[in-house]
């Protein structure tokens, strides 16, 4: 199955860089609390799994957590997808992906900070132990949802992910990359991710590791005390689909992560939406990885991502290079 076949070539990346990942999967995901991932992934015939490799070097002065949603392959589950826009699903795993090749490429470069790549991988499904729209579930965040849209997966996987990197690996920065929204492309476009962030260094910074790598992005509406409300639910602590799906769709969706980290808590938390630059046409474009080398750069020991780093000790653009980027902008729309 494509689900035991991603944590094969997890383990194959651990083994080339000589880290071990930590597996946690089928039944012991339900012991241990992880309610969103095991009741996306129950009713396949290969079971869910949570999978982590971590590089945690002498003298790291922060850790940094990448979670990737790593839905092999989505059905929609009981909110069955239907015939027109099931196929293409096999590419619901590119956040996954994305985080697998940024991490190989990241650690191969030498990085200086504890960096954990974290897997959240599941088949949404349809079978007889399949979730039910109305069914109740804990996430491992301890807030319980109900679910409303079976759909509305990658959300609650992702949740997980986010709430294990806070929790059990103690991490400072937490970016979660997902193909989470059919609106991801209505709100940016085919080329440019949605980023979403509770931090606007953060947000300018994506903004600019994506031109200076080439997977472009542009920032989502961040406004919980908005939009949050759309989450509303009678018998549980949230809905996990909105209740207006006019209402900045892809937002909210980011915004159901945040709330299992909790919108106080007092770290930097990214979601990064690559719904659409996933793919081109049929296939896929690899988006993500050139991104997160750039973001991350300034922890690099390569000298070329420690430059092209939007959050490295030389932030500050100068007036002539700012100058410089608009006249090339303009030069190019002429």
């Amino acid at each position: 199955g494509r689900l035991t076949d991603c944590i094969t070539e997890i383990k194959a990346v651990g083994n080339e860089l000589g880290i071990t990942p930590t597996i946690i999967r089928g039944e012991e995901l339900k012991q241990k609390g992880f309610g969103g991932i095991y009741g996306v992934g129950k009713a396949a015939q290969h079971p869910p799994a949570l999978a982590v490799l971590s590089h945690t070097p002498s003298g790291a002065t922060q850790t940094i957590a990448w979670v990737g949603k790593g839905i092999v392959y989505d059905t929609g589950g009981l909110s069955i997808k239907g015939k027109t826009t099931m196929p293409g699903m096999k590419r619901d795993c590119g956040g996954a992906a994305a985080i697998l090749g940024a991490f190989k490429a990241t650690v191969k470069q030498g990085f200086k900070d504890n960096l954990h790549a974290v897997f959240c991988l599941a088949e949404n499904s349809v079978g007889p132990t399949a979730t039910r729209p109305d069914d109740i579930h804990t996430l491992y965040s301890g807030k319980t949802v109900e679910i409303n849209n079976t759909d509305a997966e990658g959300r609650l996987v992702l949740s997980d992910g986010v709430v294990y990197a806070s929790k059990d690996l103690s991490a400072d920065i937490i970016l979660d990359m997902a193909t989470l929204t059919g609106a991801q492309g209505i709100s940016t476009g085919k080329y440019h991710a949605a980023v979403m962030t509770n931090s606007e260094q953060w947000e300018a910074a994506c903004v600019r590791a994506g031109r200076s790598s080439g997977d472009l992005a542009h920032p989502l509406v961040y406004c919980p005390e908005l939009h949050f409300s759309e989450f509303t639910s009678a018998v549980a602590d949230m809905k996990n689909s909105v209740a207006d799906r006019e209402n900045a769709q892809s937002s909210c969706a980011g915004l159901f992560i945040g709330s299992h980290l909790g919108f106080d808590w007092p770290g930097i938390w990214v979601h990064v939406d690559i719904a659409s630059p996933v793919h081109a046409g049929e296939r896929a474009t690899g988006f993500g990885v050139a991104m997160l080398l750039a973001l991350f750069g300034q922890a690099s020991e390569d000298p070329l991502l420690n430059s092209v780093s939007p959050l490295g000790a030389t932030t500050a653009k100068t007036a002539s290079e700012d100058q410089m980027e608009r006249d090339c902008k303009r030069r190019r729309l002429v």
